[in-house]
């Protein structure tokens, strides 16, 4: 498949492989904030090849593995409300909450349905009309223009039983914090590229005059090694800069007609994030011209603050704070058979990518 088999190809990686050894002259101490990075990395074997001198740390980039316990455990309430049908990605289904999950709710008897996109949900609204479908907005920038999108779609067709429990998330927000954390010691930035298609290159700016290298990048081998390449210079020469090595999907300014669609529907908002906590202006709340789509004014739903499960370290993790076979549920106790935190659950969580790729690399 063009644009992607050639950046497969072996016989393209294995020079890159050896042109980073060549190139790192100083200490590269990575982060990547993708949860598609983060098993891209793992599946292809990147951290076997990494020279001495250079280490990746995930971040927090699985929207799924971020939501709070205290908004896990309001999405489990509010499934159990009479009338009410609740649509969702897969991702979410066994995530833990502080009494069961989801999926123990659905067996409980809750209306919970997997769908692939929200304007899947505004169908169910469509061929359901005596139940409320609430539609569980988790992710990025990547999501959010569907979201707005079926929102729009909704006030257009006057269907009044569909609304959206919005915890929709920025990246900016929560990388700036971490960044601020002296002890993670981070000089680089392996910038998403799903996110990045959305609000373009030029978004890490900020972090290039705080003195980190950033690179753009896909997600295929040959992607992911000159990624490493640039950064590794870019921290050799002491000359950080925003690169964009993934120029077939990502522009520097973002697609601004979505970027003008979220504007359209969301507004910035305070906004819980596992393991960081409340971040400012880090969340997308519904307007108020859209508010009888925003299922929390709906339902008045008041988030009651809940304790992560005990020796979980799914929010150290999620921080760069630890790795997933240093915490002492990891694969005994937690696994994906069953699972203790939401790391472990996401096919793009940083305890999945360990426990199935990883498991002695620690």
């Amino acid at each position: 498949m063009k644009y992607i088999d050639e950046y497969r190809d072996s016989n393209l990686v294995k020079p890159l492989v050896e042109e980073l050894k060549k190139t790192l002259t100083r200490p590269v101490r990575l982060m990547e904030v993708c949860g598609t990075h983060t098993m891209a990395i793992f599946r292809n074997g990147i951290r076997s090849i990494l020279p001495d001198g250079m280490e990746i740390v995930s971040g927090p980039g699985c929207p799924v593995c971020v939501t709070s316990a205290s908004h896990m455990d309001a999405f489990i309430a509010m499934a159990e409300i009479p009338g009410v049908r609740v649509a969702i990605f897969g991702d979410l289904f066994r995530v833990p909450g502080s009494n069961g999950s989801l999926a123990n709710a659905a067996a409980r008897g809750a209306y919970i349905d997997v769908v692939y996109s929200p304007m899947d949900a505004l169908e169910l609204a469509r061929n359901n009309p005596d139940d409320t479908v609430v539609f569980l907005g988790v992710g990025f920038e990547t999501t959010t223009p569907g979201i707005a999108a079926t929102i729009l779609a909704a006030h257009h067709e006057e269907i009044d039983n569909f609304c959206v429990f919005s915890t929709q998330k920025v990246i900016p927000g929560p990388l700036e914090a971490l960044m601020q954390d002296p002890e993670l010691n981070i000089n680089a930035l392996l910038c998403p590229g799903h996110v990045s298609a959305i609000i373009g290159a030029g978004a890490y700016q900020p972090f290039v005059e705080q003195g980190l290298a950033c690179v753009v990048a896909g997600f295929e081998p040959a992607d992911l090694v000159n990624g490493l390449i640039l950064l590794a210079k870019q921290v050799g020469s002491a000359t950080p800069k925003v690169e964009n090595l993934y120029p077939r999907v990502v522009s520097w300014e973002g697609n601004k007609r979505a970027l003008a669609m979220v504007e359209e529907i969301f507004e910035p908002t305070d906004m819980e994030w596992r393991g960081l906590g409340v971040i400012e202006q880090s969340g997308l709340a519904i307007r108020e011209k859209f508010q009888k789509f925003d299922a929390e004014k709906r339902f008045d739903i008041k988030l009651v603050p809940t304790e992560e499960p005990k020796g979980c370290l799914c929010g150290a993790i999620l921080k760069g704070q630890t790795v997933p076979p240093l915490c002492p549920l990891f694969g005994t106790r937690c696994n994906p058979s069953t699972p203790v935190g939401p790391c472990m659950v996401s096919s793009e969580g940083t305890c999945a990518a360990y426990y199935k790729y990883g498991r002695d690399d620690s």
